[in-house]
């Protein structure tokens, strides 16, 4: 009988060759997916930290988070003038003082700004938080002088103040923009911070 379709020694050591090779690209390719399997999830592990983080979005989408206020205005007062109330408290837009009454410098007050003040601060992008404790609440005060530390860090125009009379203990305020909460919430304040900071929805966003 005849073997024409058996393979000689020859042709047998190259087929054995031949397929040895296709194993290793095979084992090659299975290799560097795991390599850059690996590689992908490091470069996830490093990002995700960074998510929250203060100046992360620069200037965010001009309709929230928060509660949008409707704009009263940009109008230039002087000192004592009557004008009409504010449509929300603390005021989002509306009338104001001035240069050199207003703005007040950027960061930490002890006291009480005045809205004729604060608002121009918010006609120049900045944001404004206040806080309530009628009772006292100094760890609260202490966790939001840190993300305004951080921020100036960053150069972003951020206020932080007491505003007696508030219902909720925070509250967050950008340009016809308005944000409140009864306790600290690291991540939403960032996020209101990061979103309206600079916004187009301020006149002059970048202003100082």
């Amino acid at each position: 009988m005849t073997t024409d379709n058996k393979l000689t020694p020859t042709q047998a050591r190259a087929a054995r060759r031949e397929r040895k090779q296709k194993k290793s690209k095979v084992t090659r390719w299975l290799i560097v997916i795991a390599i850059v399997g690996v590689a992908g999830l490091l470069i996830v592990s490093l990002i995700l930290p960074m998510v929250g983080s203060i100046g992360s979005q620069g200037s965010g989408p001009p309709d929230g988070p928060g509660i949008k206020v409707e704009s009263q205005g940009q109008e230039h007062i002087q000192e004592g003038t009557e004008h009409p109330p504010y449509n929300s408290v603390p005021a989002t837009s509306g009338w104001h003082y001035p240069q050199p009454l207003a703005p007040v410098s950027w960061g930490i007050h002890s006291s009480f700004i005045p809205e004729e003040k604060r608002i121009h601060n918010l006609e120049h992008g900045g944001i404004s938080i206040t806080y309530n404790c009628p009772e006292g609440c100094d760890d609260i005060i202490s966790e939001l002088e840190d993300i305004v530390k951080r921020a100036r860090d960053e150069n972003m125009k951020i206020l932080l103040s007491p505003y007696p009379g508030t219902e909720r203990k925070i509250t967050l305020t950008s340009w016809t923009f308005i944000e409140s909460f009864d306790g600290y919430d690291k991540n939403k304040i960032i996020d209101f911070i990061d979103s309206h900071h600079n916004s187009p929805n301020a006149p002059e966003p970048y202003a100082n």
